[in-house]
């Protein structure tokens, strides 16, 4: 109930201040999939979205907790800028606390659902489906999913459609392989 409500305030705030591009965000996504998986016990969905973004919401997290520590410009990431950038408000800043929460609820619903190992190939699939569309749809200084460079600016070194491949081949061997070696180690035995 309580992630039901939380999406639903989200969804219309994030939507005014960022635009309904901003939900192409894998933890965007990956909200709104574990919402789903919630309402139907879903392990594929689950075991997907833990694939997805346990790496991604743990490097934020920690940037987070560091420029908090440390202050706004002692970056370990770029992911967490935005956090600390005055002109938003507060409370929209506020609701992508939702990061720390994400994993905590994914690794919760691994345990009591299971894992399910296809998740790698069907998340991977997921994700060749959700970088090209992002890369077609998006402002390259958006840079959603940093479908266009790691960091602020777009990259330059080499054309802009092979960076995108690369992209695609590099998410699911450095990101989603090993959380889901990680995750079919630790949940092997976990009831399904």
């Amino acid at each position: 109930m309580t992630h039901t409500v939380f999406v639903c305030v989200l969804v219309p705030v994030y939507w005014v201040e960022y635009g309904p591009k901003n939900f192409l965000w894998g933890s965007d996504i990956a909200l709104f999939v574990t919402l789903l998986a919630l309402w139907t016990e879903n392990r594929l969905l689950v075991s997907m979205m833990a694939v997805a973004v346990l790496l991604p919401e743990l490097a934020w997290s920690i940037d987070f907790v560091f420029r908090v520590i440390f202050g706004p410009e002692a970056a370990l990431t770029l992911g967490t800028q935005y956090m600390f950038n005055s002109e938003a408000p507060l409370f929209v800043r506020g609701l992508s606390l939702f990061h720390f929460v994400l994993p905590v609820l994914l690794v919760w619903l691994v345990y009591r659902l299971g894992y399910q190992r296809q998740a790698l190939l069907y998340q991977t699939l997921l994700a060749w489906i959700v970088l090209p569309v992002t890369y077609v749809v998006t402002d390259p200084l958006a840079n959603i999913n940093w479908v266009y460079g790691f960091g602020r600016e777009p990259q330059t070194w080499m054309p802009g459609h092979l960076f995108l491949v690369l992209l695609m081949v590099m998410i699911p061997l450095g990101f989603y392989l090993p959380t889901h070696l990680l995750l079919s180690k630790l949940f092997a035995g976990a009831r399904p």
